[in-house]
């Protein structure tokens, strides 16, 4: 007989369609919510929902709220309560699949949740925000001092809490940790409609080409799209990257960026007509570097890279030795630039040739180097989406993810030594010789005493 399939807490049989991929997916993860408290304390913390363990988590499914005459039914309702006080109460409204959030749906619940005293819109969908705190639906009527918020959760940012709750920070209770993992498994199934990012959309061919021939302009719309999905992409490799080693990477995002998401997307867009290249920078916690990432279209390759201080206390070529004994796992082709102090220009070499001679990073002049710089580049996908050949969307993702893997994680950052003074004896008073130092004593014992 051959291995049946496990049984499922939440089961993916039956599933004819969009509207029941949505209603099962909300109850699933609402109920779950409910249950396990590191969950819902992960998912719900960041927006302003108390973390603390004794708060009590209750979920409902499409409650009806009367407005202006008429009445909304959400698709769930999220009440948090510390002891007798409410804590935190939000309306859900939740898409599966392609499906996409609806403006005037989420403005009537906003009407409904001032008019009930709520705290928030909590939205659910495959859709990734343009940038940390902005909705990815326009046309929302939220006012800078509304006392509803508005916020978005993609299912695949869902997922990756449920997978670092899981997987790497640990639940407790051992029949919490299997009703998460069976959210996990159920999300994971394809009948779920919780969909990976896996296209970069109708018009990456034709940008792709056009970057690469210079023919692109920076006023075209299919650029801009494109350029969007590339932003979302790096959220969705933070998102990765985090759930394969259970910390929070976030995506570094210039202070102007944030206020003005059209400003980075403006940005994306010259850099793809001027030079056929795309970037982004990714921030691990107490990693040594920040994970700079570059996919540069004419050239058809992908590079990650990272850049941070060489030591000071030790010759050039110890500091070359520093680097590679760090490194032992690493591939050999993995390339190292080499900058000395005040140099513009670095020194490049392998990381085999500086496992061999150490001083092939040093240049003529043999300085001592200030910083140094590790690129790994593979070949660029080239479709929009992945079929029997990797995509660009997974070149990017593996690229990522290998480069961490192999390389930035072994890396620990130069501390340089306390200052030092000179160790001089303490003089002993005659009449109380505890006064002498212990490490002095013992080299210097007192008259009619045997060194030990």
């Amino acid at each position: 007989m051959s291995e049946p399939e496990r049984a499922r807490l939440i089961p993916v049989s039956g599933i004819k369609g969009q509207t029941e991929a949505e209603d099962r997916a909300t109850s699933a993860l609402l109920a779950v919510l409910s249950v396990v408290r590191p969950f819902s304390a992960a998912l719900l913390g960041p927006l302003g929902v108390t973390r603390a363990k004794s708060a009590r988590v209750e979920a409902f499914l499409q409650p009806t709220v009367e407005v202006d005459g008429g009445t909304v039914r959400p698709d769930g309702l999220i009440r948090v309560s510390v002891g007798k006080r409410v804590a935190f109460e939000a309306f859900v409204e939740t898409k599966t699949g392609t499906a996409r959030l609806d403006a005037s749906q989420i403005n009537a619940y906003l009407d409904a949740a001032r008019g009930a005293g709520f705290d928030a819109i909590v939205t659910i969908s495959n859709e990734i925000a343009p940038a940390p705190g902005v909705h990815p639906t326009e046309g929302l009527r939220v006012r800078s001092n509304s006392k509803v918020a508005v916020h978005h959760l993609s299912w695949m940012l869902v997922m990756s809490e449920a997978v670092k709750e899981h997987t790497h920070r640990g639940v407790d209770d051992p029949e919490q940790a299997w009703i998460l993992e069976e959210l996990i498994r159920y999300m994971s199934h394809p009948k779920s409609g919780v969909l990976d990012f896996a296209d970069m959309g109708d018009n990456w061919t034709g940008v792709r080409d056009a970057a690469v021939d210079g023919s692109l302009s920076r006023n075209s719309p299919e650029a801009v799209e494109v350029c969007q999905r590339w932003d979302q992409l790096l959220r969705v490799a933070a998102l990765r990257l985090g759930t394969e080693i259970g910390s929070d990477v976030t995506e570094v995002i210039p202070r102007a960026h944030q206020q003005n998401p059209r400003l980075r997307n403006k940005e994306f867009v010259q850099s793809l007509c001027a030079d056929g290249t795309l970037s982004g920078v990714l921030r691990v916690p107490d990693a040594v570097s920040d994970l700079s990432i570059t996919a540069d279209v004419k050239a058809a390759r992908v590079t990650v890279s990272a850049r941070f201080a060489a030591p000071t206390d030790r010759t050039p070529r110890a500091s070359v030795v520093w680097l590679t004994r760090q490194l032992k796992e690493a591939d050999g082709s993995l390339l190292v630039d080499v900058y000395a102090r005040n140099a513009q220009h670095p020194v490049t070499a392998s990381l085999e040739q500086l496992r061999d001679d150490p001083r092939s990073g040093l240049g003529l002049a043999k300085q001592a180097p200030a910083r140094f710089r590790l690129r790994y580049s593979a070949p660029m996908g080239q479709g929009r989406r992945t079929t029997r050949k990797k995509g660009f969307i997974d070149s990017v993702l593996d690229a990522v993810i290998g480069f961490y893997g192999d390389v930035l994680q072994d890396l620990k950052p130069f501390v340089p030594s306390a200052p030092s003074i000179s160790r001089r004896s303490i003089p002993a008073d005659a009449d109380d010789a505890s006064a002498q130092p212990v490490e002095d004593a013992a080299e210097n014992p007192p008259a009619g005493t045997n060194s030990p």
